[in-house]
């Protein structure tokens, strides 16, 4: 009969396998000199023989996965053509930001009499949606000529987050990042 005990290894359970000492591969024995096992028992050797030999007989399903591509909207379901002009501002510590997104003659103005009223700015990609409400139309003449929106980002994560979608936005509408 085998007894098995615990060892207490919780400080290098945390970090991979390749990267402990003494630990490149499940067949090497504890070398550091920082570990003291309490295990006193016999050591179980596996064996890595397969006891049967498989055959497939169909293939399994493939998940496909569709890659959305990123997209902005005013009025939700209804995506905005117009190419924005993006300004971006960063704090000088990195914790917050700015982002002033500029549609001269949105696509919008088109047809939003049948769509209905803006409600807000999404910006729509594969991890989900970041949201603004921050919008507001400039009028030329009695004509609704731009759109504005902002999104302020509060902490790092947001800026990383903003990051990510605006890379996937200017790789699918043709961007290109200038810094002033």
């Amino acid at each position: 009969m085998a007894t098995l005990r615990c060892l207490s290894l919780s400080s290098h359970l945390s970090r991979p396998r390749h990267l402990v000492s003494g630990m490149a591969s499940p067949h090497h024995r504890f070398a550091s000199s920082n570990l003291h096992p309490s295990f006193a028992g016999t050591s179980l050797k596996l064996s890595t023989e397969r006891p049967h030999a498989y055959t497939k007989t169909h293939a399994a399903p493939s998940i496909t996965k569709v890659q959305m591509v990123a997209k902005i909207q005013f009025i939700q379901g209804t995506d905005e053509q117009t190419i924005p002009d993006v300004k971006l501002t960063k704090s000088r510590d990195g914790t917050n930001g700015v982002a002033i997104f500029t549609f001269d003659e949105p696509s919008l103005f088109d047809s939003s009499s049948e769509l209905g009223d803006i409600t807000g700015f999404y910006m729509i990609d594969d991890e989900g949606v970041i949201q603004s409400v921050d919008v507001s139309a400039k009028f030329v003449n009695g004509k609704p000529s731009k759109i504005e929106a902002k999104h302020v980002m509060r902490t790092p994560r947001d800026w990383d987050r903003f990051m990510r979608f605006m890379e996937r936005y200017s790789q699918a509408n043709g961007l290109q990042f200038v810094k002033k």
